[in-house]
């Protein structure tokens, strides 16, 4: 093999062109890229015209042949195996030097020549023309054909010889190099470097030996001996040997020479006469051994200085158990002048008593390899026991096995004495220690639920918001395929079947966003007993005539801030509950009253907060529930009634719509006793509100006006186009918020636009509503979404001002709802020359004469960043937001910003990096790092930065921004 640092190496003019057989290199890709003379002669080509073409390219061969077969697989093996290949006799056809393809028969040998990596970067190929002598073979009488075939076997025999001592020389070679010792083969009496394996390169930190005598090669050796011992071995012809020898090495140009340590044999080589002729090199390097076994007996001195200062006792023991060596704290204390026990005779020191515990104990330690622990009795040189505690540890090499054990004998007598005064202590706080688990137990047990309840409900908020998708899909077509089919009974029924079942889906759907609190609520400040009175003839009708229904409203009743139209479902869903659990006969009653739930309350209940609330409570004289039931009973699907009579996500519908609300809500139950169940909503101090009652028997009308539909869902968007285009409307579609900007910055005269909250793209469909309520002051803006936790819902509650459309719709709802924010924009238009008391729902101005604060917001989670970035702007503040490090780099170049708001982990940098890359131009910006972690690693040493942890409160953010930023006046 050839190992090669570039072609620049060779010389093809003197390897090459001096040799009489054709020899050529060729790259990994088969290129020819140097030819000799011989090989231009053979193929009657020149350097020129050859040089860089491919090997199939310059010499065609069709890759199905036996020849082209051959070759190419012998190219393969080389690159693949990095060995020698030789192929004894291929057909392969050149063109003469009249032009005329010409069958030729040929010998090749292809040698890999690897790189400095050790991989083969090229093949020399060695080719001989053997077609005379083929064709002699063919044509030879028997005679002369027997005598050329025997002569030519020879030859093939001595060649597969020579071959086969080539391969055996090239594997001793690699064992040689290979071998973990260090090893050299040293010629003549000037020792001169014959061969020198890697490890001996290693170790005198040079390559360039072959051929130089020893002192020439290595001359920072000399005056160490060494060049005296290779004389005298080559003289007598005896081995010598030595073991942790001593040298000075120069390993590295222009570095102090390093002192190594070596194992070695200088053993003579002799001819078959009995001269010795060289010398073999053996050895290996035990430096680290050596430094290891010093740094050994260092410790072991310096263990004993320490354990000789200790007050203590300390002492030492075989690996199997016998006592080694032992402080003079231990003879002090004896009085004896000597010490000594193992695991089979124990110490003449111990207490009788204590003898057998000791010797099973440390018997039991030794076997194992564990550690020894013990309190014992130790006499005192005036005969008095005290108590020790002693404890022995094994010390293990690096092959694991043990060493030595190292032990101390601590005086425990006092705390002994103490212990008997300590019992009745430990008793009580024993007790108390009970009652505080039992406690805790309780609170865990409260947290795990309400960390269960989160995880569902954000499950199933998440699975109504696809499903609510399908089903407006599904919804929409199945109304604009009912008027089609009008007049078809058969298909007329199945059509409003399959709406039927659509509409049990949203409202299956409902009750999952309710779960999840993801349901927009439109709170109001109501008297829960007027509401519960105008309910109860729905509540009567539902139950039935032979349960009895007993209200009770206590005097005073507090306001409460709720969303009347859920507490309604609430109360009728509790009701149809206690109808079934009584079977239908029975007594409920409905009590309102005031409550205060105090510190101690809200701290073993854990989900609630401490203050005023108005109670609904709601109790039949039902069949009760067990307490496996009372766990599961506000899991969603988790049902009691027989299959088909409920869905089992009525409770959890109530649980997710007060949790939203900031209520609490706790059941008591026992079988054959009934069951209370109370909802606690937070008082308010506000005016009840007028609540006007929404009405859908209103006609469905449509109208001629032009919407915008914006949304990325293909087939939501194509079914609501067909419904508002039957509804006579003129419509202009957008897949997102930024098309939908273009067809407004169009000028097209729209006057609505419909748009998805949630949607894939830069800009946010808020967003969208500001910039076309900028261009189109009187355009009308409604939202439409199956999930609703985004931009136009902070806290549970919608946004005031805002017009939203849940999903799914029916054709009615929609053409109710499109003309209904036509003619509110319609009317406020109207009005529009009138002074407004108050900034715009949509888009909001700041008061005074400062500037709004400019906050970079840098966060790889765009739901996180999206949804903090629209609670900031709804603050007044400017968001430039970031989703990566080197992002928010770009966007401080470009703008001018007043504080840094980011995550610690960022996907390309941290977010303490960032804020130094951002300080190197700002060395005076603040930074608040938002993150789930409760320190900032790195970030101690700088100023003006605090921390926020996720889950963090919005409005303790803006809090904490506008506390480190003072606003920048405006110019």
């Amino acid at each position: 093999m050839f190992r090669l640092t570039g072609l620049s190496a060779i010389d093809f003019n003197q390897l090459f062109n001096l040799s009489p057989n054709p020899y050529v290199i060729l790259d990994r890709d088969l290129r020819l890229i140097g030819m000799n003379d011989a090989y231009l002669s053979v193929t009657g080509r020149s350097r020129g015209e050859l040089t860089g073409m491919g090997m199939f390219d310059a010499f065609p061969s069709d890759p199905q042949s036996a020849s082209g077969e051959i070759l190419r697989q012998s190219f393969a093996k080389v690159f693949t195996s990095g060995a020698v290949d030789h192929i004894p006799l291929i057909p392969y056809p050149i063109v003469d030097e009249k032009g005329e393809l010409q069958e030729r028969y040929w010998s090749a040998t292809h040698t890999p020549m690897l790189d400095e990596k050790g991989e083969v970067a090229f093949i020399l190929q060695h080719t001989v023309d053997v077609s005379e002598l083929h064709h002699l073979r063919q044509t030879a009488g028997d005679r002369n054909l027997e005598m050329e075939t025997g002569l030519l076997r020879r030859v093939d025999a001595v060649q597969d010889e020579n071959r086969a001592l080539e391969q055996e020389r090239e594997y001793l070679r690699s064992l040689f190099e290979q071998a973990p010792g260090f090893m050299a083969v040293l010629r003549e009496p000037d020792h001169i470097f014959d061969i020198a394996n890697g490890a001996f390169r290693a170790l005198v930190g040079r390559e360039d030996l072959i051929g130089k005598p020893v002192q020439q090669a290595l001359p920072d050796v000399s005056g160490q001996g060494f060049f005296e011992l290779l004389d005298q071995v080559y003289r007598t012809g005896v081995p010598y040997s030595a073991n942790g020898a001593a040298v000075l090495l120069q390993r590295r140009r222009g570095e102090e020479p390093e002192q190594r340590f070596l194992d070695f044999v200088y053993q003579p080589i002799k001819s078959a006469a009995g001269d010795v002729t060289g010398i073999f090199v053996q050895g290996h390097d035990v430096t680290d051994l050596r430094r290891a076994q010093d740094a050994a007996r260092e410790n072991e001195e310096r263990f004993r200085t320490l354990a000789q200062s200790l007050p203590n006792q300390v002492w030492t023991a075989t690996p199997d158990g016998r006592m080694q060596w032992c402080n003079d704290r231990i003879f002090e204390y004896s009085g004896t002048d000597s010490f000594y026990f193992d695991k089979a005779r124990g110490s003449g020191l111990l207490h009788p008593e204590d003898n057998e515990n000791v010797r099973t104990r440390w018997t039991g330690a030794v076997e194992s390899g564990e550690t020894f622990e013990t309190e014992l009795r130790l006499r005192r040189h005036d005969g008095v026991y005290r108590w020790f505690l002693s404890r022995a540890i094994p010390v293990s090499g690096a092959d694991g096995i043990i060493q030595f054990w190292v032990a101390t004998n601590t005086d425990i007598e006092d705390q002994k004495n103490t212990e008997n005064r300590l019992e009745t202590l430990a008793a009580a706080l024993g007790n108390r220690v009970e009652e505080r688990t039992v406690e805790l137990q309780r609170t865990q047990e409260v947290l795990r639920q309400s960390q269960k309840m989160e995880a569902i409900g954000n499950l199933a908020g998440g699975i109504a918001h696809d499903f609510n998708n399908l089903l407006q899909v599904i919804t929409g077509n199945l109304q604009l395929l009912g008027r089609e089919v009008a007049g078809n009974e058969t298909a007329e029924k199945r059509v409003n079947s399959a709406l039927a079942g659509a509409t049990r889906g949203a409202r299956l759907a409902s009750q999952l966003l309710a779960f999840g609190r993801r349901q927009p609520l439109a709170p109001k400040v109501v008297n829960l007993g007027r509401l519960v009175r105008e309910m109860d003839h729905l509540l009567r009708r539902s139950i039935g005539e032979a349960i009895e229904i007993d209200t009770i409203v206590a005097g005073g009743l507090w306001n409460t801030l709720v969303d009347p139209t859920n507490v309604e479902n609430a109360l009728l869903n509790l009701a149809i509950n206690s109808r079934d659990a009584m079977g239908g006969q029975g007594k409920l009653t409905v009590e309102l009253g005031n409550a205060y739930l105090d510190e101690e309350y809200a701290r073993h209940a854990f989900d609630v907060k401490a203050g005023q609330y108005v109670m609904l409570a709601v109790s039949d004289t039902g069949s009760g529930m067990t307490q496996a039931v009372l766990d599961k009973v506000f899991d969603p699907f988790f049902t009691t009634k027989p299959e088909g009579k409920g869905t089992g996500l009525g409770l959890s519908m109530v649980y997710g719509f007060v949790k939203q609300s900031e209520g609490h809500i706790r059941i008591y139950s026992e079988p054959g006793s009934g069951t209370t169940v109370r909802i606690y909503l937070p008082r308010s101090m506000e005016d009840e509100d007028v609540v006007v009652a929404e009405t859908s028997s209103a006609p469905a009308s449509g109208g001629s006006e032009t919407i915008l539909v914006v949304e990325d869902d293909e087939a939501v968007r194509d079914t609501t186009v067909s419904l508002l285009m039957e509804l006579g409307y003129r419509v202009l579609k957008a897949r997102d918020a930024d098309s939908g900007l273009a067809i407004v910055d169009s000028g097209v005269p729209i006057d609505l636009v419909f748009t998805d909250v949630v949607m894939p793209g830069k800009l946010k469909s808020r967003d969208l509503a500001i910039k076309a309520k900028e261009r189109l002051p009187h355009v009308g803006v409604l939202f439409t979404s199956g999930y609703t936790e985004n931009a136009i819902v902070h806290g549970g509650r919608l946004d005031a001002g805002v017009n939203l459309l849940s999903k799914p719709y029916t054709r009615d709802a929609l053409a109710r709802k499109i003309r209904q924010v036509l003619e509110q924009t319609r009317l406020e238009a109207s009005n529009s020359t009138k002074p407004q008391s108050a900034p715009s729902t949509v888009t909001e101005t700041m008061a005074g004469n400062a500037l709004p604060l400019t906050i970079l917001l840098v966060e790889d989670e765009a739901l996180i960043r999206i949804s903090t970035a629209d609670f900031l702007q709804d603050s007044g503040m400017r968001v430039l937001e970031a989703g990566t490090a080197n992002e928010a780099i770009a966007v401080a170049k470009d703008h001018a910003i007043d504080i840094l708001v980011t995550d610690v982990h960022l996907p390309d940098m941290s977010g303490v990096q960032l804020t130094l890359a951002l300080r190197e131009t700002l060395p005076h910006l603040p930074v608040i790092f938002a993150t789930g972690d409760r320190n900032v690693a790195g970030s101690e040493a700088l100023a003006q930065t605090a921390l926020i942890t996720k889950p963090y409160d919005y409005d303790l953010l803006v809090t904490r921004i506008r506390s480190m930023v003072t606003p920048r006046p405006a110019s």
